[in-house]
């Protein structure tokens, strides 16, 4: 360790990282290495750091695919000290201070827990917790790509990654400075510098002349042919850093609706094994019109302007093959990537005619300006559970494969005693279109007489009048991957909907 003077009250942060095997199926995991740093909370300089290599008690856990992660071989550690050997010196490190590391919460401090347990030593307390991952999630957004930490430090040019726990966490404290100085200067000209922050492309800004929710509280719809959809991000108006400018500071932030591909209800996800959140972040693209084919009960989405790519197949589920479905990373907002669903090779949108409506509009969860974010729940045939389930099969894989630990929601919720009544959630996406904000699925209504009319102007509470529990819908919807605030899943989102008033 170094020898700069520490205070009486543990007041300093501690950032610290394990690095552990990689364990098989059944396996423990094993602490390979232990890494800290001291840091003065109010200049942010080291003041004290300690490494140590640590043996497992079985050199066997560290396989191959463990050594290729982090470099730390069986060699390497044979004669290093045990766990125990070195517990006294990290507990007195840990013990009565703030903790802070990429994913910690996750996955480092389960590991320092486990460790001490093992040993039978008792647990260093903490004063609090600095989760890098969670707090940049929230605050600082996906504009790196995702928050690996290896895709943050490259995108503030700190160098690769070692995985390596005392370079780990010199890295850590640096690309929370970066983070905090971009955002400390967002914060003194909001509508200049963070116009330019993209966090997500999907998130709907109002225009900074109309700061105001509507009267209503809700949000109406216009025809789409007067729709602009754009992708402009906001510095979140709840940022800690906005504290650091002077009081007599006017910040003016813009009114920010969540990504619709990143959170809906509860949606939100978690960091990979790797302790990194990866979410995918991307711009908009442009679509071409290409007409599509539907049954005759469904003619009314025959006469619909399409806004699909001509690469995008539009199936029903039963004429969906299994085993044709998968799923692959494809490149997305800079160098980033994000899941995408392919059946036969091609992405693909699901068609669905006569969809029970099980439970109506849900307003329970609003965007940060406070407007409703829409879906409702739906009864859906085997079929189409056959085919959700298989898509959910495959994104799960890849994201795993891909380094995300994220939890996994399946799309089709099966309660217990209730498997045999699986429910789906469908969700309706908000865009913008000059100053209003508005729901950009196309819907319908279709009378007892076959007469199919398109609705130009709605808003929640109307739409809660027409999808009662018990009526039935036709749905074309996307099956957008997520994987955002610890939670990973496939999002349905309704593209055009029919209303059967029958």
């Amino acid at each position: 360790m170094d020898s700069l003077p520490l205070s009486d009250d543990r007041s300093e942060i501690v950032f610290f990282d394990v690095e552990t095997t990689i364990p098989e199926q059944g396996q423990p995991f094993a602490i390979l290495e232990f890494g800290a740093i001291l840091v003065c909370p109010r200049k942010l300089t080291e003041l004290r750091n300690y490494t140590s290599l640590v043996r497992p008690a079985d050199l066997s856990l560290i396989s191959e695919k463990s050594k290729q992660c982090n470099g730390i071989s069986q060699e390497a550690v044979k004669n290093a000290p045990t766990f125990a050997d070195i517990a006294p010196a990290v507990y007195n490190l840990l013990h009565g201070r703030i903790w802070a590391g990429h994913n910690i919460l996750k996955f480092d401090c389960k590991r320092i827990s486990d460790a001490f347990a093992a040993i039978k030593h008792s647990q260093p307390e903490r004063k609090g917790t600095i989760d890098s991952l969670v707090l940049l999630t929230q605050k600082f957004g996906k504009r790196a790509g995702n928050m690996k930490m290896a895709t943050l430090a490259t995108y503030f040019g700190l160098g690769q990654q070692t995985h390596r726990s005392l370079d780990d966490v010199r890295m850590n404290l640096e690309v929370l400075k970066c983070c905090a100085t971009v955002l400390f200067l967002e914060s003194s000209l909001p509508d200049i510098l963070a116009e330019n922050c993209r966090v997500s492309p999907n998130a709907v800004t109002r225009s900074r002349n109309n700061g105001k929710s509507r009267p209503e509280g809700g949000l109406s719809n216009l025809n789409k042919d007067s729709v602009s959809v754009s992708s402009p991000e906001t510095i979140d108006k709840n940022h800690p850093i906005l504290s650091l400018a002077p009081s007599n500071t006017k910040l003016v932030v813009s009114n920010v609706a969540h990504s619709s591909n990143a959170q809906s209800d509860s949606f939100s996800s978690r960091d990979p094994q790797d302790k990194n959140n990866r979410e995918s972040i991307g711009t908009d693209v442009a679509m071409d019109e290409k007409p599509m084919q539907y049954p005759h009960d469904s003619s009314a989405f025959s006469s619909m302007p399409q806004a699909c790519s001509s690469s995008i197949a539009i199936l029903e589920p039963e004429k969906i093959c299994i085993s044709s479905i998968d799923a692959s990373l494809v490149p997305f907002y800079r160098d980033s990537q994000k899941i995408e669903l392919h059946h036969d090779g091609f992405p693909f949108q699901l068609h669905c005619s006569g969809l029970k409506v099980r439970f109506g509009i849900s307003t329970k969860f609003v965007d940060s300006a406070g407007r409703p974010r829409l879906n409702f729940v739906v009864d859906p045939l085997p079929s189409l559970c056959n085919v959700l389930d298989a898509c959910d099969n495959v994104a799960r894989k890849l994201s795993s494969e891909s380094g995300s630990g994220s939890d996994w929601r399946p799309i089709v919720t099966r309660k217990e005693g209730f498997f045999n009544y699986p429910t789906i959630r469908l969700h309706i996406p908000t865009t913008v279109c000059e100053e209003i904000s508005i729901y950009a699925t196309e819907i319908y209504q279709k009378e007892s007489s076959g007469f199919v009319q398109r609705l130009l102007k709605f808003d929640a509470t109307e739409l809660d009048s027409l999808f009662k529990p018990g009526k039935f819908v036709d749905a074309v919807f996307s099956l957008d991957p997520y994987d955002y605030h610890q939670n990973a899943g496939i999002k349905l989102v309704a593209k055009k909907l029919i209303i059967h008033c029958t």
